[in-house]
């Protein structure tokens, strides 16, 4: 079931619509919830954009789909509450969903950040919330779990990142932002994915802080920040 690590986590309090961000109130940082599976290297670049009164964000809570993740060890050295909500938990992948999106909501984020989380965001998760995630390539070209991979083994001359929106599918939903990066000759799956690593922190943050200072609007396949 859920296990929350901070005794200070709030209770559930269901919401009647999804903020789009722009909703700082004065100087006060708006709430993200940042779900991690891993290591949580983009969790870190958020919590030390934080660090900055002017950005606008805090970290209000992280998520895992199991318990010991270093992404979790970095909320808690950052004094961030954090809880874990497994799959294996629940009776079927729709009570974890919902259980889920509940735990989420707990906090009231502005939006959720699918940081390296690695497993797929049902109906009630993404009905109740505005998640986005970034991915290692140019989308649509290369969806899915290995990217990189792709991006060599089809001899692409430029691969980069994007951060979208999260919808049903994978790696489908409205693109937000994208950066280029450039496939040099001598480039091994490895290499070339610390490249874009750089490139993927850098546009998460950028892209977490506009949203949460100025909002967005989705029409279409359109994401708008003004």
């Amino acid at each position: 079931m859920l296990h929350v690590s901070d005794a200070r986590a709030p209770m559930d309090s269901p919401r009647g619509e999804r903020p789009l961000g722009g909703e700082r109130r004065g100087q006060t940082p708006v709430p993200v919830v940042v779900l991690v599976s891993g290591s949580g290297t983009l969790l870190q670049a958020l919590i030390d954009a934080c660090a900055d009164e002017t950005y606008g964000v805090r970290v209000a809570a992280v998520g895992a789909d199991r318990p010991g993740t270093l992404g979790q060890a970095r909320a808690q050295a950052a004094d961030i509450p954090s809880f874990v909500c497994s799959v294996e938990d629940y009776p079927s992948r729709q009570d974890w969903d919902e259980a889920l999106a509940a735990a989420v909501a707990a906090y009231e984020p502005v939006c959720v950040v699918s940081a390296g989380f690695m497993k797929l965001l049902g109906p009630a998760m993404l009905a109740r919330h505005t998640v986005i995630n970034t991915h290692p390539a140019l989308l649509p070209a290369f969806p899915g779990a290995h990217a990189v991979r792709d991006a060599l083994a089809y001899g692409v001359k430029v691969t980069g990142a994007t951060c979208h929106v999260v919808d049903a599918g994978i790696d489908t939903g409205p693109v937000i932002g994208q950066e280029a990066v450039r496939i040099e000759a001598d480039d091994t799956e490895q290499s070339l994915h610390e490249r874009i690593k750089i490139v993927e922190r850098r546009m998460l943050v950028d892209i977490v802080g506009r949203l949460a200072r100025v909002g967005f609007t989705i029409t279409g396949r359109k994401v708008t920040i003004p």
